[in-house]
C-alpha cells in the first residue's frame, strides 16, 4: 500500500511539473509575440531610386545614390534609339538628322573605342563588349568611355577624346563650348570644334541627362539579336532603325575608302567561319583603278568583308520578317536610296517612328543635304550631294566581275530589300533602268 501511495505521489508531482512547464512556455510565447516596448524600433526600409528618373535614366552604377535615396516621381519615358547599319551606308548623313535636332542627344560610333582598345579582336568576339558599352551609354553612364580609353594609364578622357567629338553638336555647343548653339540647325566646322575647351566627362553626362531622346549610331553591331537584351529591358525599351544600302554601293564606297577602313576590314574578315567552303574571287585582280589608286590587298579585304556583312544582314532581315515579341513595333528599316531621293518623306517617317516632331528647319536641312552639286570624293565627310549620283555611282565605279562577286555574297539581303541583280555589263551601264523595286519589309 505504501508503494502504491509513493508511485501516485510521484505521478502527481510529475503532472504538476509538466503543467508548470507548459504554462511557462505559453508565457514565453506571448512575450515574444506581443509588442516589446523596451526594444529599439526596427529601421525603416529604404526605398531605392526607380530605374526611370524624370526625363532621364537612373544614375550610373558607380553612384551609390542610385542604390539608396529618396523616391523620385516618374515622368514620361525616355526615347532611346540605335541606328543599326554598316560602314559606307550613308550613316554619317543619316546620323546628322538626329545630331542636328535640338531635342536629341546624339553619339557617333561610340563602339569605335571598344574596337580600338581590343584590337585585333575579330568582329564577332567584340559583340558582347559593344552591347555592354551601349547599355551603359543609354543610361547616360559615360564613365564607360574611360574603360576603353587609349589615352594611357592615369589620364582622364575628356569630351574632345570621344570619337566624333569634332562634329557633335552637344560637345561643340553651349554650355560645353561657346562655338555653337544646339537649337540652331546647321553643320558645324570640325576645325572650330577642335578648339573647344576639353571638358570632364561628368559635364557631358549631365547634359545627357537633360535630353528626352538619346540616339546612338553605330556600324559595329552585326546582328540585331545582340541588341535583344536592351530591347527587352523595360528600363530602356530601345528602338532600332536599320539603315540599309545597296551592297554594291557599299562595296564600291568601301574600296574607295579602303585605306581608312583597313583595320576594320581585317577585323571583319578575320571573323569568317573557316569551316565554310566559299567560292574564290571571281575577279582575280579584285582591283579598282589599281595603277592609279593602289588596289591590291586592301581591295581584297574591302570586298571580302562583304561576305560577313551581308551574312549578318541576311540574318537580321530574316528576324525582322518574322519578328519575335521584343522586336515588334521597335524596328524600322530605312533604305538609303529612299532617303536621298525623297528626304522629306523619309524624315517624317523616321521621326514619326521615334516620336519626334519635324520642324521646318530640319526639313530644309534634309533637302539641302540631298541637293548638292555633285557626289563627294572624300570619304567620311558629310556634305551636300546629288541624290541621283549618290544612288548610281557604283554602276560606273565597279567592274562587272566585282559586281557579280558582291551579288554572290549578298543575294539574300538584296532580294529582301528590293535590289535587283544585273544580267550583263550593258544593263549596269544603262542608268535609265532602275535596279530598285519594292522591298519585302
Amino acid at each position: 500500500m505504501k508503494v502504491f501511495r509513493r508511485k501516485a505521489l510521484v505521478l502527481c508531482l510529475g503532472y504538476v511539473l509538466l503543467l508548470l512547464l507548459t504554462m511557462l512556455n505559453l508565457l514565453d510565447y506571448k512575450w515574444h509575440k506581443g509588442p516589446q516596448q523596451c526594444s529599439e524600433p526596427s529601421p525603416a526600409r529604404r526605398t531605392p531610386y526607380p530605374q526611370q528618373l524624370p526625363y532621364y535614366t537612373y544614375q550610373s552604377r558607380s553612384d551609390t545614390r542610385a542604390l539608396y535615396g529618396p523616391p523620385v516621381p516618374l515622368a514620361r519615358k525616355r526615347q532611346l534609339v540605335y541606328i543599326f547599319t554598316t560602314w559606307r551606308s550613308g550613316s554619317s548623313f543619316f546620323g546628322e538628322l538626329f545630331n542636328q535636332n535640338p531635342e536629341v542627344f546624339f553619339l557617333y560610333e561610340p563602339v569605335w573605342h571598344v574596337w580600338q582598345k581590343l584590337y585585333p579582336g575579330d568582329a564577332v568576339s567584340l559583340q558582347g563588349a559593344a552591347r555592354d558599352m551601349l547599355s551603359s551609354l543609354y543610361r547616360c553612364d559615360l564613365s564607360v568611355f574611360q574603360l576603353y580609353s587609349t589615352a594611357g594609364v592615369g589620364k582622364n578622357l575628356t569630351t574632345l577624346g570621344i570619337f566624333g567629338a569634332a562634329t557633335n553638336k552637344v560637345i561643340c555647343s553651349s554650355p560645353l563650348c561657346p562655338a555653337y548653339r544646339k537649337e540652331v540647325v546647321g553643320m558645324v566646322d570640325d576645325k572650330l570644334c577642335k578648339k573647344c575647351p576639353p571638358q570632364q566627362l561628368h559635364l557631358l553626362q549631365e547634359e545627357c541627362l537633360k535630353y528626352h531622346t538619346l540616339v546612338i549610331k553605330g556600324v559595329r553591331v552585326f546582328d540585331i539579336g545582340v541588341l535583344a537584351p536592351l530591347m527587352q529591358d523595360p528600363s530602356l525599351a530601345l528602338k532600332v532603325i536599320h539603315l540599309v544600302r545597296d551592297p554594291r554601293a557599299v562595296a564600291s564606297s568601301r574600296i574607295k575608302s579602303r585605306h581608312g577602313l583597313i583595320r576594320e576590314s581585317l577585323q571583319v574578315v578575320r571573323s569568317r567561319d573557316p569551316r565554310i567552303h566559299r567560292m574564290p574571287f571571281l575577279d582575280a585582280g579584285h582591283k579598282l583603278n589599281s595603277k592609279k589608286e593602289g588596289g591590291g590587298g586592301s581591295d581584297y579585304h574591302a570586298l571580302g568583308a562583304m561576305e560577313v556583312i551581308c551574312g549578318s544582314m541576311a540574318k537580321t532581315l530574316q528576324t525582322a520578317l518574322r519578328p519575335p515579341d521584343w522586336l515588334k513595333g521597335n524596328y524600322m528599316a530605312v533604305r538609303y536610296e529612299d532617303l536621298v531621293v525623297d528626304p522629306i518623306k523619309t524624315l517624317r517617317q523616321v521621326y514619326g517612328f521615334v516620336n519626334l516632331a519635324v520642324s521646318p528647319e530640319m526639313e530644309k536641312f534634309a533637302l539641302n543635304m540631298t541637293s548638292g552639286p555633285g557626289y563627294s570624293s572624300k570619304p567620311f565627310v558629310v556634305s551636300a550631294r546629288n541624290a541621283s549620283q549618290a544612288v548610281n555611282a557604283w554602276r560606273t565605279a565597279l567592274s562587272f566581275l566585282q559586281i557579280k562577286q558582291v551579288e554572290e555574297y549578298c543575294h539574300q539581303p538584296m532580294a529582301i530589300l528590293g535590289y535587283e541583280r544585273v544580267n550583263g555589263p550593258e544593263e549596269v551601264k544603262d542608268l535609265s533602268k532602275t535596279l530598285l523595286r519594292k522591298p519585302r519589309l
